[in-house]
């Protein structure tokens, strides 16, 4: 597994490729798939990424809750980050880009759906898939949880009126199901079903042996999503490559940017790497789902603003993995304690 591990990035681009092709030569079980969904949650993924969550829950502690405490400033960085810089500079970028570098080749009528698609991704922190860039930089568990959790609060009241201000619109409308069954199915249950493991577990060696065991169905896990995700859009990718491009540029700024501030932060403020790296991590990576939802109920199915927020969906996870093996590269530059 260790060997696997190491090459996962190998195994996840190698997904990208058959997914497209299997989303094109296949198009009736992708259909079946996209089918499988509720609340803009497909149901397929859900399973997927609760297989990818569920290793982690098992190493969340709850004794060790109040020593969160102790540790505020990964959590004040997560937070500042996420609400205070990512949704504006994301905006920022997007009207940089769309209404100015890339005018010459893009009609503004497009331009600005393009704009609203990337404004919803940047005002949307990430809240499941985080769990596995966490895991995979060998990041504190419980800490973690703590963090998507806050994040989770806040997002009720923050997510409208951010969205609001920057996109000029009056009334959104939140898509509440997304929000609640999205914490439901990422994190709540996997959660309770990590707690009820470790006490009938009852014992560090026991859990340990069995989050090892465990470990493989995340990765695995993680390259079945990616192949869904990405046969799920391959027409789209096939249609429009140049459209998808474009798109991405100011998501691959944004996101090693937003990692770089949240990073380079928990280093000035000496936070240990098992909290850094999570925290930098969560800054970067989005809730897609919630994302793709409100700009479908707000701009429509075929909009630029839907297919903004798709293209994120296909960048993070290469973008994510860049960023875990960089995390683990500089692992020993941090505070241990």
């Amino acid at each position: 597994m260790a060997g696997f591990e190491r090459l996962l990035s190998l195994w996840v681009g190698l997904a990208m490729l058959g997914g497209i092709a299997l989303g094109a030569t296949t198009p009736g079980l992708f259909a079946l798939i996209a089918g499988a969904e509720i609340a803009s949650i497909n149901l397929v993924v859900a399973v997927l990424i609760w297989a990818m969550v569920y290793p982690m829950m098992l190493g969340v502690d709850p004794a060790a809750l109040g020593g969160i405490a102790r540790q505020p400033r990964g959590l004040l960085i997560t937070l500042a980050v996420n609400w205070l810089i990512k949704p504006f500079s994301m905006a920022l970028l997007a009207v940089l880009f769309f209404e100015h570098l890339f005018a010459p080749w893009i009609a503004p009528e497009d331009a600005a759906q393009y704009v609203a698609g990337l404004i919803l991704l940047g005002a949307a922190p990430c809240t499941a898939m985080v769990f596995v860039w966490s895991q995979l930089a060998r990041g504190d568990a419980t800490y973690t949880l703590v963090q998507v959790s806050v994040n989770d609060l806040i997002m009720v009241v923050a997510f409208a009126p951010i969205v609001a201000l920057l996109l000029g619109v009056t009334e959104i409308a939140v898509p509440w199901e997304t929000l609640v069954l999205a914490t439901l199915l990422y994190v709540a249950l996997p959660l309770g079903a990590g707690l009820l493991t470790r006490r009938l577990l009852r014992g560090p060696e026991r859990i340990a042996r069995v989050q090892a065991r465990v470990k493989p169905v995340s990765a695995m896990g993680l390259i079945a999503t990616v192949a869904i995700l990405f046969g799920l859009q391959g027409e789209v990718i096939l249609d429009r490559p140049l459209i998808i491009a474009l798109i991405a540029v100011p998501i691959l700024i944004q996101s090693y940017g937003i990692f770089a501030i949240a990073y380079a932060a928990a280093y000035a403020l000496k936070v240990p790497h098992r909290i850094a790296a999570p925290c930098a991590l969560i800054g970067t990576s989005n809730f897609f789902e919630l994302a793709v939802a409100v700009a479908i109920s707000l701009f429509g199915l075929h909009s630029g603003a839907a297919l903004a927020t798709v293209v994120g969906v296909l960048v993070e996870v290469p973008v994510m993995l860049s960023l875990v093996a960089f995390a683990n590269r500089t692992r020993q530059q941090f505070a241990t304690v």
